[in-house]
């Protein structure tokens, strides 16, 4: 066996955490959109030969990557990493614990240089070799933290060079195997955390806005079962008048900044941006819908209004617009309010037969 290579693998702590307890569907867009980020910062040429699972196999033959460069490698894909965790729980949504534990998500990453060749099975190319056994024996280790940047000896036999990072802290250790100990050294990562600034959603709410419509209603329900329906877009067809569908355009979970599709009994389609997202369960909770083209808003609040009862209030708004005004308060004004009307009286039964998943 005459390749030699690095072999390179980001793995993410706490997956089997969110598979146990929490919703599945929703740890799995997680997990699938943080492993896409992963792949997209590889800037170094890695080659991948699979996902396995949490953790992503790369590989690159040739003579041992710089230190320094591989620093560089295993920075940007840590800070991508956690950029994406930090702005998903700004502008997140949904309430469920996979959705609202993702940010704890952890990463760390094993880099080992040997030898291994590859095989194809169709189109992937697999990897098989004792070092490829070595890298994968590393994932199960004694360190406490899980955000760290481990590295063998094969491509650390010195002091680690000074210019890396000013905070590193090298300490050495060795994985027992039945064949033998692998030694290695390893530095924590979870000071690029605290450098990393949150991304806000750029803002989407209009500016200047006029409120045209307002109606209300209570039901006997929980506060959370209320803004359960009435978030989730898979249940707006059941209540809201002239509904038809209401699909995701983005690929994966939705939140403040995202995109859905109003597909209308008429035929029609109207895109729409979620523009704003505030939670306080105890108290109120506001969310708001943007048409793309910014000419019109509708507000949710949901609020506690008894011991056992939650007000749904809608609000529609238009774009300050004299003109809009007025042809709107002519012609649409008395429809949309019957329509709103008729869509609150809807919503009693649809929220009075909705089951709250577990983790909610």
């Amino acid at each position: 066996m005459d390749h030699k290579g690095l072999l390179f693998i980001p793995d993410i702590s706490g997956f089997t955490r969110f598979v146990n307890e929490i919703e599945i569907e929703h740890s799995r867009f997680i997990i699938q959109q943080l492993l896409e980020i992963l792949i997209n910062a590889n800037e170094s040429g890695l080659e991948i030969s699979e996902v396995e699972g949490d953790a992503i196999l790369f590989y690159k033959f040739g003579e041992p990557m710089e230190l320094e460069a591989l620093y560089k490698q295993v920075e940007k894909m840590f800070c991508a990493f956690h950029q994406h965790l930090i702005s998903y729980n700004h502008r997140r949504i949904c309430q469920c614990k996979a959705c609202v534990s993702a940010v704890d998500l952890t990463l760390k990453v094993i880099t080992h240089y040997g030898e291994f060749t590859t095989y194809n099975v169709k189109q992937f190319n697999k990897l098989i070799g004792k070092d490829v056994i070595v890298a994968h024996q590393l994932l199960k280790n004694d360190i406490e933290q899980h955000e760290y940047w481990l590295v063998t000896d094969r491509l650390l036999q010195q002091e680690p060079p000074a210019g890396l990072a000013r905070w590193m802290q090298w300490n050495s250790s060795a994985k027992q195997t039945e064949n033998g100990d692998i030694p290695f050294h390893y530095t924590q990562l979870s000071r690029l955390k605290e450098e990393i600034p949150p991304e806000m959603p750029a803002g989407m709410e209009l500016e200047e806005k006029v409120k045209m419509v307002s109606v209300s209603r209570d039901y006997n329900v929980d506060i959370k079962t209320l803004v359960y329906t009435v978030v989730h877009f898979e249940f707006r067809h059941q209540w809201q008048v002239g509904v038809k569908a209401v699909d995701e355009v983005e690929h994966f979970l939705p939140g403040v900044g995202s995109r859905h599709r109003h597909v209308l009994d008429n035929g029609q389609e109207v895109m729409m941006y979620t523009s704003s997202f505030a939670y306080n369960p105890e108290e109120k909770i506001l969310f708001s819908e943007t048409d793309e083209k910014r000419k019109s808003s509708m507000y949710y609040t949901v609020e506690k209004s008894g011991d056992h009862t939650t007000r749904l209030t809608m609000d529609f708004y238009l774009q300050k617009n004299p003109v809009r005004q007025f042809l709107f308060g002519f012609t649409e004004k008395k429809k949309m309010e019957a329509a709103l009307r008729q869509s609150l009286e809807r919503l009693d039964g649809v929220v009075k037969e909705m089951v709250l998943p577990l983790e909610f």
